[in-house]
């Protein structure tokens, strides 16, 4: 964990960071010229080490497999993938270095990549400054904002305003007393914010708001507060290994008998490293369960290739977004007929896929992916079938525009 996480995040110094690495770049570097023949190059910067490891392998797992899939197809014409995984560590700066040395000397043609909100930013900023498209799989409100956004920059992971209304419309009901306790950090804001957004029409009660530090080894100090809010729900707005340790404690000191605990994103990995006992009832919203093969034909397609890859594992929510970026990307390629930066924009803006969880397309005016949204709930020990029936799914709200943030609140012109 970085000195730079171990305190509040702050936007300013994440694009103070990023901007003057790109600003160098610009100043001290000839401007790029990729070849149009050889292999097709994807950078793909994600924290390896770090608090979310775990999702970051498993991300790695699911773009291997993207690749593997293009070159077994005979690539385009030929011309073969390859993916170029870097460790961004978690942290703004080293995200943008490893970024621009992706660019700068091994002459990638995209960059895919990064698992956290500020490190995002970071990214977006050299990309955006070198004029590289770069799909971010990380949840994000900002990277869709105009301020943030360039023609370059494609989200294709959920953002906050997806995942926090499709649990809020499940979960909440007029009148309840809601209570929030998030990281101090550009994740649990926006978290907190969306939820914020899609509970004012349904009528609930904000009780209160909590910040916590990001990867407080403690969540003991909180609990009486929560406790003594009295809330119907428990919104927990953090991601990794706080979500694990957040929800064991707030289970230990009894929140979850007098208040539903709900989160914004339910993380496979998360669940994994705790008791079904700890986990049970949690209702939380997710981009991907393997469990869907039984409803949605690319899941079990995908499923099947990425368990013959990885000796019978199953793909993984956040992994997947790995395999969804990197298949819509080589699948702009194609339609391209090449690497050009202009053609391949035009290509993802154009595109309809369907590779592993149902129909999604980039919105035009923020490049963001509109797809299914899926509220999962933690299963009972004895529901579960084995060990990796993990979840039952409440309810899946099919990819519309109308459940995204306005293109005009973001600062565009509509699509």
């Amino acid at each position: 964990m970085t000195d730079l996480f171990q305190r509040r995040v702050s936007r300013r110094s994440v694009l103070k960071t990023a901007a003057s690495t790109a600003a160098l770049a610009a100043i001290g570097m000839p401007s790029i010229v990729r070849a149009e023949d050889g292999p097709i190059r994807i950078g793909f910067p994600v924290p390896i080490t770090g608090p979310f490891g775990a999702e970051a392998k498993d991300q790695v797992k699911s773009a291997e497999l993207a690749v593997k899939q293009f070159n077994a197809a005979g690539g385009l014409s030929g011309r073969m993938a390859e993916l170029l995984v870097r460790d961004d560590k978690l942290n703004p700066g080293e995200a943008a270095t490893r970024t621009l040395e992706l660019i700068e000397k091994d002459k990638v043609h995209f960059i895919v990549g990064a698992l956290s909100s500020a490190v995002q930013l970071s990214v977006n900023e050299v990309t955006r400054a070198r004029g590289v498209i770069y799909i971010s799989i990380s949840q994000s409100d900002t990277i869709n904002e105009v301020k943030d956004f360039s023609r370059f920059t494609f989200h294709e992971a959920m953002n906050p305003q997806m995942t926090t209304g499709a649990v809020a419309r499940q979960a909440f009901k007029k009148g309840q007393k809601v209570a929030y306790l998030a990281a101090d950090y550009a994740y649990g804001h926006e978290m907190l914010a969306a939820f914020k957004r899609n509970a004012a029409p349904i009528g609930v009660d904000t009780v209160g708001e909590i910040l916590h530090p990001f990867g407080a080894p403690d969540y003991s100090a909180f609990m009486p507060r929560l406790l003594s809010l009295k809330p119907d729900i428990l919104c927990i707005c953090n991601f990794g290994r706080d979500q694990a340790n957040s929800i064991k404690q707030a289970v230990d000191f009894g929140l979850k008998d007098a208040s539903r605990i709900v989160v914004p994103v339910l993380l496979h990995n998360q669940r994994l490293a705790s008791s079904p006992d700890v986990f049970e009832g949690i209702v939380g919203g997710t981009n991907y369960y393997w469990g869907l093969e039984d409803t949605v034909p690319s899941a079990k397609a995908f499923n099947d290739a990425f368990r013959a890859a990885n000796g019978g594992a199953i793909p993984t929510d956040y992994g997947t977004y790995g395999y969804t970026a990197i298949r819509s990307l080589l699948m702009a390629v194609k339609d391209a007929g090449g690497t050009d930066t202009d053609k391949v924009i035009a290509a993802l803006e154009a595109l309809k896929y369907d590779v592993a969880k149902g129909p999604q397309s980039y919105r035009k005016c923020d490049h963001q992916s509109v797809q299914s949204v899926f509220v999962v709930e933690s299963k009972k020990k004895s529901e579960m079938k084995n060990d990796a029936d993990l979840f039952k799914v409440l309810a899946s709200e099919a990819g519309d525009p109308a459940t995204l943030r306005s293109c005009e609140s973001l600062g565009h012109k509509p699509s």
